[in-house]
């Protein structure tokens, strides 16, 4: 087994226009010799504002084409750029999220209060399982950012044991329950997000504990080797094995 590593940012383009003339670049890409990590232009879907509710997910009386409650014309748009992989839940969100509150019957699913965007309360109902099918629409890999602020190992443990494992275990038969008998075999996980800020305000030191501990109990099943993902004010790392 071989130990990897290698940056994983998210980047954006802003172009500004100062005057009529025009520029031109030219790239010429015979020689090169360095083929760039697609994975570096990777995406987020964030509980910032109506990006998921009313944006990617919305109300079924809503007039637009979408299959359950995924809105279409956005997926066709977000197609158009080829995501390679797209995070979620986002930001300082994902360390109050608690995985099992977005999964079963949605009527059901227990309510919360975002607390870092507009103290907005949300249902849950887009969880799990409609992230991943997004991303089955947008023939994407997943990127899920996992609890380290609020959340116990046992619970991120079991979240990717709910995503991954295909043999007989209580999450399994949960996930099967939920109407998905397959695992969706995912390999970017994030141990913990803006873990230096809303993230838990912690140390570096007190931070590269926790992310050893729980990045023990996240576990590789069959079919899904897992990248485990630091994160840090800089470019995040990932972590993982290569065979």
């Amino acid at each position: 087994m071989k130990k990897i590593l290698f940056a994983f940012t998210f980047c954006s383009i802003i172009v500004l226009s100062y005057s009529q003339e025009t520029a031109t670049i030219s790239a010429n890409i015979d020689g090169a010799k360095t083929i760039i990590n697609r994975n570096i232009y990777g995406m987020f879907s964030e509980h910032l504002g109506r990006g998921i509710y009313d944006g990617l997910w919305t109300d079924s009386a809503v007039t637009v084409k979408k299959q359950d409650r995924i809105r279409l014309d956005v997926v066709d748009a977000l197609r158009e750029i080829k995501i390679p992989n797209l995070r979620w839940p986002g930001g300082c969100f994902a360390d109050e999220y608690h995985w099992q509150d977005g999964v079963g019957e949605p009527s059901k699913r227990p309510k919360m209060v975002n607390t870092n965007w507009g103290g907005v309360t949300e249902d849950n109902s887009f969880g799990t399982h409609e992230f991943l099918e997004l991303c089955s629409l947008l023939n994407t890999q997943p990127y899920i950012t996992g609890n380290l602020g609020s959340g116990t190992v046992q619970e991120m443990s079991q979240w990717v044991e709910y995503l991954n494992f295909d043999g007989i275990s209580p999450m399994t038969e949960l996930r099967k329950k939920n109407g998905r008998t397959e695992p969706w075999n995912g390999q970017f996980f994030g141990v913990g997000n803006e873990s230096w800020g809303c993230g838990g305000n912690m140390t570096p030191e007190y931070y590269a504990d926790l992310f050893r501990r729980y990045a023990t109990f996240t576990k590789n099943y069959k079919n899904a080797p897992l990248k485990r993902i630091a994160s840090g004010p800089m470019p995040m790392i990932i972590i993982g094995q290569m065979c």
